[in-house]
């Protein structure tokens, strides 16, 4: 009888200590399921929030083209005006997607802006390109 109760008693902690093991490793894998669950809901923010930027950095160079040609004076007003028309609407778009044009810094020192830098939502989409007057050493 003695010996069946030190088997039973054996048995009884065996079990505790199974159990004890496969309730660590249920919670282990909750918090693992969790923090893929955070992870992949933030790569999946983070994708749509910047999904538009490839597109925004192919309509850039378009935007250059209509800098430069709102830059040149024509002598048709109505063509002069529906280039406007088309650049503002297309620009407005961009901006309303995330597309914002960088200032240009330290305005003593940039003698002309060459081409327009970007951000979107907060990120270097391309940097401007300026001249910049530089003394002679």
């Amino acid at each position: 009888m003695a010996s069946q109760v030190t088997a039973l008693k054996a048995d009884r902690d065996r079990l505790a200590a199974d159990k004890a093991e496969l309730h660590d490793r249920l919670l282990r894998r909750q918090a693992d399921f969790d923090n893929f669950r955070k992870r992949a809901e933030r790569d999946r923010s983070d994708f749509l929030q910047f999904a538009g930027m490839e597109f925004a950095r192919e309509m850039l160079p378009i935007l250059d083209d209509f800098d430069r040609a709102l830059k040149v004076e024509t002598a048709d007003a109505d063509y002069a005006k529906g280039v406007e028309l088309i650049y503002a609407r297309m620009y407005e778009t961009l901006k309303k997607m995330g597309l914002e044009p960088m200032d240009t810094v330290e305005d003593q020192t940039i003698l002309d802006e060459f081409q327009k830098g970007y951000t979107f939502k907060g990120k270097l989409l391309r940097p401007t390109m300026v001249k910049v007057a530089v003394r002679p050493s």
